[in-house]
C-alpha cells in the first residue's frame, strides 16, 4: 500500500490533496497539522486518513524513520498570512522546518512536492520561475523564495538531478489565488470568492478594491485558480517522478476581481431563480460595492498576476484549468450546499 503524508492536512489545499488521494483509493495517509485552530479539525472529518501527528513532534520524528516507508510528502504546512509581520516566525516556520524535511526526505529516499507561492514575485510584471522576476513585497513572499532558492542550490538551479545523493524527486509548486472548498478557517486570508458569497448572503451585495495601480474599480487582476486544478497537477506530478523542479500553478490566465465579483451575484441569481446581468446592471442595481483602497496594503499589494505556464506545459502536463466563470460558479453552489 502507498504511503504518503500531507502536512497542513487540515488546511485548505492539504485536505483537497488528502481528498484528491482518497478518490484514487490512497488512505494511508499521514495527517500533520497544528490544530490550535480546532475548527479545522472539520477538514479532516470529510477524508481517510491512516493517522494524525502534530506538527510538533512530526518533524523530528519523521527525520527519525518512524512512519516506515514513505513514498511522498506533500508539504502544505506554512504560515500563509501575507500580513503577519513576525519574520521570525515566518521563517521557522516557511523555511528552517521546510529545509529540515527536504534532508530528511533525501536521507530516507522520500520524494518531496511542495508549496511555494506567486508571492516570490511580488512587485514583478513577468511571472516566470526566473530569479530576474522574483521581488517579494514581505516576509512571506521572501520566506517561500529562500527555500525555492536553496532547493536550486541543492538540486542545481535546473533541478536536473546530477549532484550525488539527490536523486529523489523535489517539485515547488507557485500556487497563484487558489480558491474553492474547505477554506472557511482562514479568516482574512480566505479568498475573494469566499469572503464575496458572504457578503452578499449578509449585505445583498459585494465588496471590492476601488481605483488603485493605475487600474479603474475591480479590475485589478490575478490569477484565479480553482483547488481541483491545484490538487490535479500536484497528483500529475506524483504520478510523474522523474519531474522535478519549480513550477507555476495558476490557470494562465488573469482576470479582473470584477469578474468574481459578478460570478458570485449571478451564480446566487441562478440560486434564486432570478437572470444573470453585466457587470454595469449589477453595479448600477448596488449589488457590488467599491470601497477605498486600505492603506496598510499600499506598496505591498499585487495588483497583477499571470502564471507563465512555460515551465509546467515543458514537462508533458496538459491539465486544462478552469476559468473564473466556471470555477467560482461550482465553488458558490457548494458554499450554498452547506448552508
Amino acid at each position: 500500500m502507498t504511503r504518503v503524508v500531507v502536512t497542513g492536512a487540515a488546511g485548505f489545499i492539504g485536505s483537497n490533496i488528502i481528498q484528491g488521494l482518497n478518490a484514487r483509493g490512497i488512505t494511508d495517509v499521514i495527517a500533520v497539522d497544528d490544530l490550535k485552530q480546532g475548527d479545522k479539525f472539520r477538514n479532516l472529518a470529510k477524508v481517510q486518513i491512516a493517522d494524525y501527528v502534530d506538527a510538533d513532534t512530526f518533524y523530528d520524528e519523521f527525520a527519525a524513520g518512524h512512519f516506515g516507508q514513505v513514498e511522498a510528502v506533500f508539504h502544505e504546512g506554512a504560515c500563509s498570512d501575507t500580513m503577519e509581520l513576525d519574520g521570525k516566525y515566518m521563517m521557522a516556520n516557511n523555511y528552517t522546518l521546510s529545509c529540515h524535511l527536504f534532508h530528511a526526505c533525501q536521507k530516507r529516499g522520500v520524494r518531496l512536492l511542495y508549496a511555494s507561492s506567486a508571492a516570490t514575485y511580488g512587485g514583478s510584471d513577468t511571472f516566470r520561475e526566473d530569479p530576474a522576476f522574483e521581488a517579494p513585497l514581505n516576509v512571506y513572499g521572501y520566506s517561500k523564495l529562500l527555500f525555492d532558492q536553496r532547493m536550486r542550490r541543492e538540486c542545481g538551479n535546473d533541478f536536473q538531478r546530477t549532484k550525488a545523493g539527490k536523486t529523489h524527486q523535489v517539485v515547488g509548486f507557485r500556487y497563484f489565488n487558489v480558491y474553492g472548498p474547505h477554506e472557511q478557517h482562514k479568516g482574512r486570508m480566505a479568498s475573494v470568492a469566499y469572503h464575496q458569497y458572504h457578503q452578499f448572503l449578509k449585505e445583498g451585495k459585494v465588496k471590492l478594491f476601488g481605483e488603485y495601480g493605475g487600474y479603474s474599480p475591480g479590475a485589478q487582476m490575478r490569477d484565479f485558480v480553482f483547488i481541483d486544478d491545484v490538487v490535479a497537477v500536484n497528483l500529475w506530478f506524483f504520478d510523474h517522478p522523474a519531474q522535478s523542479g519549480i513550477f507555476n500553478l495558476g490557470s494562465g490566465h488573469a482576470q479582473p476581481f470584477n469578474d468574481v465579483a459578478s460570478s458570485v451575484v449571478n451564480t446566487m441569481r441562478a440560486l434564486r431563480g432570478e437572470p444573470p446581468l453585466d457587470l454595469s446592471a449589477i453595479a448600477a442595481q448596488g449589488l457590488v460595492e467599491y470601497i477605498p483602497f486600505p492603506d496598510a496594503l499600499r506598496g505591498k499589494y499585487q495588483c497583477y498576476t499571470q502564471a507563465d505556464l512555460s515551465a509546467l506545459r515543458a514537462t508533458g502536463c496538459n491539465h486544462t484549468f478552469a476559468d473564473v466563470q466556471t470555477g467560482v460558479a461550482q465553488y458558490v453552489k457548494w458554499l450554498a450546499n452547506q448552508a
